[in-house]
C-alpha cells in the first residue's frame, strides 16, 4: 500500500467516527427549525449556501471540457439530477416534514433499517461481501441501536404507533439507500469535490418549485424565513450536516465501500443523545451508555479490514 493510500485509509478511520456526530447535528436543526423556518426553505437555502461555500474550489473541475469542446460531465446529469432528487430534495425537506408530526423513537426505529438495506443492496448491484466479523459487528450494532430506542425496556417497542408523519421518514430511509448505493454504482468523470456540487444543483433544481410553492400556497405556518435565527439554521445545516458530512460520506465511501459506510448510521443514536446533552441540557440516561457499549466497539469490529 502507497504512502498516499495509508494516510487515506487512515483518514477514512477517523472520519467514519467524526460524520455520524455531524448528521446528528441535523436532529437538533430539525428541531430548532419549526416555527421558525419552512421545511423546503431550510432545505433550499442550506445546499444553495453549500454550493457557494464549495463552488470557489471546484469551479474549475466543472467547466473542464474534452477534445471536442463539451463539458466533460454532460453525459451524467440525468444521474446527477436524480441523486439530487434522493440527497438533497427527500433526505432534506422531507426530514424537516417528518420531524413536525412524528417522534424521535419512530424516526429512530426506521432508520435502524436503513444499514441493513444498504449492505443489501450494495452486495446485489455492487457485489460488495462482508465476512461473518462484519457481519458480527452490524448484528450488534442494530441491537444497541434497538436498546437505545427501547430505553432499555423491549416492551416499549411494542407499544410505538406510527403516524402519518412516519411516510415521510420511510420515503427519506429509502432516498438515503437508494443514493448511498446509486452514488458507488454510478462512475463520475468527476472528483468528489465537484460531483457534491453538481449533485447539489440538481437537488436544488428540484427543490426550487416545491419552495416556491410551499411559500405561496402554505404562508403563515411557519415564522418569515429570512430571520436572524432561521438564518442561523440555514448556516449549521448547510456546513455541518452538509458540505463537511456528505462530502465525507462520499470519501468514505470510496475507501471503505458502501456497506461498511451504511452502518455509521448506528452511531447517531449515541452522538444525537450526547449533542442534545451539550445543547439542549437533556442528560443522557443509562441505556444510552448501555447502547454505546454494544455499538461503538460493533463499529470498530464490522469495519476493520
Amino acid at each position: 500500500m502507497s504512502a498516499a493510500a495509508t494516510r487515506h485509509a487512515r483518514l477514512a478511520r477517523v472520519l467514519l467516527w467524526v460524520v455520524p456526530a455531524l448528521w446528528s447535528s441535523n436532529y437538533i436543526i430539525a428541531r430548532a427549525a419549526d416555527g421558525v423556518i419552512a421545511p423546503h426553505a431550510l432545505a433550499f437555502g442550506r445546499w444553495l449556501l453549500a454550493a457557494a461555500l464549495l463552488a470557489p474550489f471546484v469551479w474549475r473541475g466543472l467547466l473542464r471540457r474534452d477534445g471536442q469542446g463539451r463539458l466533460v460531465w454532460r453525459h451524467e446529469w440525468r444521474q446527477l439530477l436524480v441523486l439530487g432528487a434522493l440527497g438533497m430534495w427527500i433526505c432534506g425537506a422531507w426530514v424537516y416534514l417528518g420531524a413536525r408530526s412524528t417522534g424521535a423513537t419512530n424516526i429512530a426505529l426506521i432508520y435502524a433499517a436503513t444499514p441493513v438495506t444498504i449492505v443489501v443492496c450494495s452486495a446485489w448491484l455492487l457485489h460488495e461481501r462482508m465476512g461473518p466479523a462484519q457481519v458480527a459487528g452490524a448484528v450488534l450494532a442494530l441491537l444497541g441501536v434497538l436498546f437505545v430506542v427501547a430505553k432499555g425496556d423491549p416492551g416499549n417497542l411494542l407499544a410505538v404507533r406510527f403516524t402519518a408523519g412516519d411516510g415521510w421518514i420511510v420515503a427519506c430511509a429509502v432516498a438515503w439507500t437508494a443514493y448511498s448505493v446509486l452514488l458507488k454504482h454510478w462512475p463520475s468523470v468527476l472528483g468528489p469535490g465537484e460531483r457534491l456540487v453538481a449533485i447539489i444543483a440538481g437537488g436544488l433544481l428540484v427543490l426550487a418549485p416545491f419552495t416556491l410553492a410551499e411559500a405561496l400556497w402554505f404562508p403563515g405556518t411557519d415564522a418569515a424565513p429570512w430571520g436572524m435565527q432561521a438564518l442561523a439554521l440555514v448556516v449549521a445545516a448547510a456546513v455541518l450536516p452538509g458540505v463537511l458530512s456528505y462530502g465525507a460520506y462520499s470519501f468514505l465511501q470510496r475507501e471503505l465501500g458502501a456497506s461498511r459506510t451504511a452502518l455509521m448510521l448506528y452511531l447517531s443514536p449515541v452522538y444525537a443523545a450526547a449533542l442534545a446533552w451539550a445543547l439542549l441540557g437533556e442528560r443522557p440516561a443509562w441505556y444510552h451508555l448501555a447502547g454505546a457499549a454494544l455499538i461503538l466497539p460493533s463499529i470498530w469490529l464490522a469495519t476493520r479490514r
